[in-house]
C-alpha cells in the first residue's frame, strides 16, 4: 500500500516504470507447461487466452496484476501492459503469477519489472511523497529536485500519469488541506495561510478558489475527502476517507470513476485533497489481509452516502457471506421488493466503495458473471479469492 491521489484526481493505473529493452537472446529449453505441473490448481482463475492476448496486444493496464505474459522465443515474462514489441500469438504463454513463470525458467522483464506490484510507486518518488506529506509547508522545487539526482521532468510525468497533477500542484494541494484543517477548528485566516506555507495571503486565496472555488471565510464549513493511492494485486485503488469513515473505494482504472467522483463531491458537498486518515489507514491494513485470505468481515467504519433504496440494496450486498453469491432476483427480494431487479442491478453499479460492500457476489441468474465496473477479469479474481479460503465450490462462470 502506498502512495496518494490528489484533489479531483482520477488516477491512472500502472504505469511501467522505464528500464532497458527486453532482451532477445537464443531460444531457451521449452519450459514444461504449468497445467503439467498443477500450478494453476492453487493459483487464481486466468481470463480466456483470446481476452489476454488482446490484453497484450492493447498493453491494457486492467490486467497488470491478473497475469503474465511468457515469450518463448525469449525466455522473459512481462506485464500485459509492457510497450516493448508485441510478440505473435503462438510464441506466448500466460501465468496467473509472475512466481509459476519464474519456476518454469523465464526471466523478468527489465523494462515492465513484472516482479513489481501493479502501480508501484517508484522509491524516490515515495521519498518525495513521504517528506512532503510529513511537512506540507516543505517546498521542493524543481532546482532541489535535482540537487537530489531526479529529473524534475520524469517526477512530473510521474505524478501527472498516477495522479493527475504535477508535482508543484501536489505540494499546493497538501497545504490546502492543511489550511482547510486549520479553518475548520476555527483558526484565523492568517494563521491558517501562513501556518500552511503558504508565502502570501493573495497566493492562499487563488489556491483555496481553485480547490473549493470559495474563499477563505465561506470554507470553514467546507467538509474534506482525504485520497489516496492504495495498492492491490488487482491493480492502484482510491480511497476517499472523511472524518466519518471511507467514502469511496474504487479501481483507478474505472471508467465510471470521474463521474462518481463528482457525484459524491455534490452529495457530500466536499472537496477532495491528497491524504488519509484513521480510517485510511485501517481499511489499507484489512484489505492486505483480505487479499492474503486472512480476513472475512471488514470492519473499518464508512460514510456512504445516497438514497434510501440504494443505501437498502448496499445493506443487502453486504449482508451476502463471504465465499457466497446472489442473483440480482436474490438481491431484491432481500429489500422486500422482487420487481426491483433492474433498479437493483443499477444500484449496484452505483456502489463507490468496491470489495467491502461486494458488488463482486452478485451474479447472472443462470449462475455467470454479469457486470462488474472493475471488469469481469477482477470479478472473476475477487469469487475465486474468497472460494479458496472458504473451502465452497466455484460458482460457475468464475
Amino acid at each position: 500500500m502506498d502512495g496518494h491521489a490528489g484533489p479531483g484526481t482520477v488516477a491512472r493505473a500502472g504505469a511501467a516504470m522505464a528500464g532497458h529493452p527486453m532482451p532477445v537472446t537464443h531460444a531457451p529449453r521449452r519450459p514444461a507447461r504449468a497445467d503439467q505441473l498443477g500450478f494453476f490448481d492453487a493459483g487464481p482463475p486466468l481470463p480466456p487466452a483470446d481476452e489476454m492476448y488482446r490484453a497484450v496486444l492493447e498493453r491494457d493496464t486492467r490486467y497488470d496484476g491478473i497475469f503474465v505474459v511468457a515469450v518463448k522465443t525469449t525466455g522473459i515474462f512481462c506485464r500485459p501492459s509492457c510497450p516493448a514489441k508485441k510478440p505473435l500469438r503462438e510464441n506466448v504463454e500466460f501465468y496467473a503469477t509472475a512466481k509459476e513463470a519464474l519456476d518454469l525458467g523465464y526471466r523478468p522483464c527489465r523494462r515492465c519489472r513484472p516482479l513489481e506490484r501493479p502501480g508501484q510507486t517508484p522509491e524516490p518518488i515515495r521519498a518525495l511523497l513521504e517528506e512532503v506529506e510529513r511537512d506540507p509547508t516543505r517546498r521542493i522545487g524543481d532546482a532541489e529536485l535535482r540537487r537530489r539526482g531526479l529529473d524534475p521532468g520524469f517526477v512530473r510525468r510521474w505524478f501527472k500519469a498516477n495522479h493527475g497533477m504535477t508535482f508543484h500542484a501536489y505540494q499546493r494541494a497538501l497545504r490546502v488541506g492543511s489550511a482547510l484543517a486549520e479553518l475548520a477548528r476555527g483558526a484565523p485566516i492568517t494563521h491558517a495561510a501562513y501556518g500552511s506555507g503558504f508565502e502570501s495571503l493573495s497566493g492562499f486565496h487563488d489556491a483555496l478558489r481553485r480547490i473549493t472555488g470559495l474563499p477563505p471565510s465561506r470554507s470553514r464549513a467546507v467538509r474534506r475527502v482525504l485520497l489516496t493511492r492504495v495498492l492491490t494485486p488487482l491493480g492502484p485503488m482510491l480511497l476517499g476517507a472523511t472524518e466519518k469513515g471511507v467514502c469511496l473505494l474504487e479501481f483507478t482504472d474505472r471508467r465510471m470513476l470521474e463521474t462518481q467522483l463528482r457525484r459524491l463531491a455534490r452529495r457530500l458537498d466536499c472537496v477532495f485533497v491528497p491524504g488519509t486518515n484513521e480510517f485510511g489507514r485501517r481499511l489499507e491494513a484489512e484489505l492486505e489481509a483480505y487479499f492474503a485470505g486472512e480476513l472475512r468481515t471488514f470492519e473499518t467504519p464508512l460514510d456512504v452516502s445516497g438514497t434510501e433504496f440504494q443505501l437498502r440494496v448496499w445493506d443487502a450486498l453486504r449482508a451476502i457471506p463471504y465465499g457466497e453469491t446472489r442473483t440480482y432476483a436474490d438481491q431484491a427480494r432481500m429489500i422486500g421488493q422482487p420487481d426491483a431487479v433492474r433498479a437493483v442491478a443499477r444500484a449496484n453499479g452505483d456502489n463507490r466503495i468496491a470489495i467491502v460492500i461486494p458488488c463482486h457476489r452478485v451474479i447472472g441468474k443462470d449462475g455467470t458473471l454479469t457486470g462488474y465496473g472493475g471488469g469481469l477479469w477482477r470479478k472473476r479474481y475477487l469469487l475465486e479469492l474468497e472460494r479458496r479460503h472458504s473451502g465452497e465450490a466455484p460458482a460457475r462462470g468464475a
